[in-house]
This record gives C-alpha cells, structure tokens and sequence, in this order.
C-alpha cells in the first residue's frame, strides 16, 4: 500500500472516530438529562389525592351501590326494583371495558380511564403473532434472500477496465463525517430497536429474563439517547447532498438500463448520485424525518400529540375516500402512543431493509465502492464508469480553476 493511500485511509478512521466521540458527547449529555427526568417523576409518584378529595368509593366500606328507581309498566316510579338502570354495577362496568374515562383528582389525570379497550388492537398488532413482527422479519429476510440470488447471478461488481491508480475525491471530510453519523447512530439503532421488538421470543430463552432485562434496558438507554445523534446526521446529509439528488432526465436513462448492475459493460452516466442513490436519499430522509418525529413524541408521551393533526390533515385530502370512513381524530394520550410507537417501528423496519440492500452495494456487491466514504477518494477508472457525468463536472472545474487535472496520482 502506498503512502498515500495510508494517509487516506487513516485520514478515514479519524473522520469516523470523530463521528462515533460526537455521538457518545450527544449520548453522555441526554444521559444527565434524564437522570433529571427520572427524579422529577420519582418525585411525583408519591402524590396522593388530598383529604378533601371526591372520589367514586362508596360512602362507607361495604356499602352497596343503590339501583336506580324504575317504574313498572303502567305505574309511577318506586322504589328501586330489579330491573337494572343506568347506574347499575353491570353498566358501570360496561363503561369501564369500553373504555370511558371518569373523574380523578391526582395529577395523572390518565389514571380517569381504567380499562382501555382500544390497547387490544394495539396489543395484538405488536404480538408475536400480529402483523408488525410478522411482515417485518418476513420482509428483513426476503432482502437477504434477494440479495444472496443477486449475488448468485451478478457476483461481485468489478471495475470493468482495472484500477488507473489515479485517484479522485468523491466526498470531502465533512460529508463522510455526516453520512457516519448517520449510518453509526442508524445501526445502533437499529440492532437496539429489533432486540426491543423480537428479544423477549428469540433471547429469553438463550440468556434467560434476568440477563434480557438488562440487556433490554441497556439497549433502551442507548435506543433513545443515541437518537439525538441520528437526527444530526439526517439533518447534515439533506443539507449537503439534497441539491444533487434532486431528479433529472438522467435517472430516467439510468433506471431503463437498470444502472447496468444486471449486464457487464453497461454503465449508464451519471452525475454526482445515479438514480438508485437518489431513491434511496429521498427513502432515507423522509422515512427517517418520520420515524425521528414519532420517536421524539414516545422520548416525551403525552407532550407531543401528533397523529390527531395527521389524520385531520389527511381527512381533509380525501382520506375517508381511501378508507370508507374518516379518520379518528378525538384520540386520548393514550391512543397517540399507541399509533406513534406502531407507527415508528413500522418505519424503522422499512428503513431496516433500505439500509441492508444500500450496504450491500457499497461493500461486497461492487468493487471500489467503499474506497467513497472510506477514504473519500476513488479511482478514476471507477468513477468513470459509474459516475461518468460528474466526473467531466469535476475536471471542467479543475481546469477553471488552473489547478490541473482533477485526479491525484497515486504514489
């Protein structure tokens, strides 16, 4: 390896240590803030309602609630009767399983509804046999299998005409620190959530309870602090690259040709990013956009209601058009937690399978690829072949600017 490339490579791993140290400082601080947090609701816990307070015991202990009077057929209202009214046991508790809500005077006033029976739905949503867990190792193992056939049938992307040994910069240091950031925190993510999801079935019965909880604790801590962090990443690459994502008449070349990944000595121009990286961009970032929201409203419950206003935006689109009916948008606390976290590991598992087919391609499935966010440079050759566009924009703007040929010879 020439000195050079050492130099580059090394140039890499500073850049992504760099990314991970900012990471744990975003991890660190969220920390001190939720030991804060912790104490205050420690703190609440030990409210009481006051002496004074009006609740629904009875008068005294043992007392028995007073049917209501009802009159007979064709006669004027007596004493209580058999006949069961309104205020009766079975429906008092009637209401309570249909969930309605009562009166409190603690300051949890979610402690009104006793019995919410729309957290059934919920519940079997996210159960090991309900649709969530289901489709979603279902669709996590259909990319795996879909990439295995790839690799079966294509192998390994090579560059066509061989390394030049002159070397291009793909990615300055700033836009490898962003997209590290973002694919580091994404991972720990990722690995945290899926455990939180799938860990009580499949590590129960490896590690036992004792070491699960502590490992699903752990990964909660991580799961929710190292967030922060992906949000920065997604932030800084939209800023960085939405300008070069944006679509053009080439991504509809690129995509007719299949971006040449299914023939050899087919490689379609491109500038900057081809059509695949584009879609995956917008995936990214408007996936990620949404599953940072859901999550930031489960890091503060009850604080951030935000699928009320989603479905009174979509019921004023047309939405009961879609679903026969419109939307419900007069959801309790509970409920708004409810469809954020089904809602957030939904979108995480559809980026889940984005990821492992866009880390595929930048490692083992073409030759070269990594050297990008490696070391952020490239060889000539293969940039011409799969960025043909950008790289005549880069030594037009070499040759403007006096400094020579784009390219930097490898030593």
């Amino acid at each position: 390896m020439s000195l050079r490339r050492a130099n580059l490579r090394r140039r890499g791993l500073v850049i992504g240590l760099t990314a991970i140290s900012f990471a744990m400082l975003i991890f660190l601080g969220s920390l001190f803030q939720a030991a804060l947090t912790v104490g205050e609701a420690m703190a609440e816990s030990s409210v009481r309602p006051p002496d004074n307070a009006v609740t629904n015991a009875p008068a005294s202990p043992g007392d028995a609630r007073v049917p209501d009077a009802v009159a007979p057929p064709g006669g004027a209202p007596t004493a209580p009767l058999d006949i069961l009214g309104p205020n009766s046991d079975p429906t008092l508790w009637g209401e309570i399983r249909q969930g309605s809500s009562f009166t409190v005077s603690i300051p949890d006033k979610k402690s009104a509804t006793l019995v919410q029976s729309y957290g059934v739905a919920w519940k079997n949503t996210r159960s090991g046999a309900g649709p969530l867990r289901k489709y979603g190792s279902m669709s996590v193992f259909a990319i795996l299998a879909l990439l295995f056939v790839f690799f079966l049938y294509r192998g390994r992307i090579r560059v066509e005409h061989g390394f030049s040994g002159d070397l291009i910069e793909r990615f300055k240091p700033v836009e490898r620190f962003g997209h590290w950031l973002l694919a580091g925190s994404f991972i720990l993510l990722a690995l945290t959530g899926l455990i939180m999801l799938y860990g009580r079935d499949l590590l129960i019965p490896l590690f036992g309870k004792e070491n699960f909880a502590a490992l699903a604790e752990m990964g909660k801590w991580v799961h929710n602090n190292v967030a922060w962090a992906f949000i920065l990443g997604l932030v800084m690459v939209f800023v960085m690259w939405v300008f070069h994502n944006l679509p053009s008449m080439n991504d509809l070349k690129w995509l007719a040709k299949g971006g040449g990944l299914f023939s050899e000595g087919v490689h379609p121009p491109s500038r900057k990013f081809n059509a695949g990286q584009k879609i995956i961009f917008w995936a990214v970032i408007l996936l990620g956009a949404s599953v940072s929201l859901s999550g930031v409203s489960l890091l503060f419950p009850y604080e951030m209601p935000v699928f009320a206003v989603t479905f009174d935006i979509l019921n004023s689109v047309g939405a009961e058009a879609v679903w026969g009916a419109p939307l419900a948008t007069d959801l309790t606390p509970l409920e708004e937690m409810q469809y954020a976290q089904i809602w957030h590991a939904m979108v995480a598992l559809a980026m889940v399978v984005i990821v492992i087919a866009h880390i595929y391609i930048g490692s083992l499935g073409m030759e070269g690829a990594f050297d990008a966010m490696g070391s952020g440079m490239v060889d000539r050759n293969w940039a011409k072949e799969h960025h043909g566009l950008w790289v005549e924009e880069e030594d037009a703007k070499a040759r403007s600017s006096g400094s020579g040929a784009a390219a930097t010879p490898a030593e």
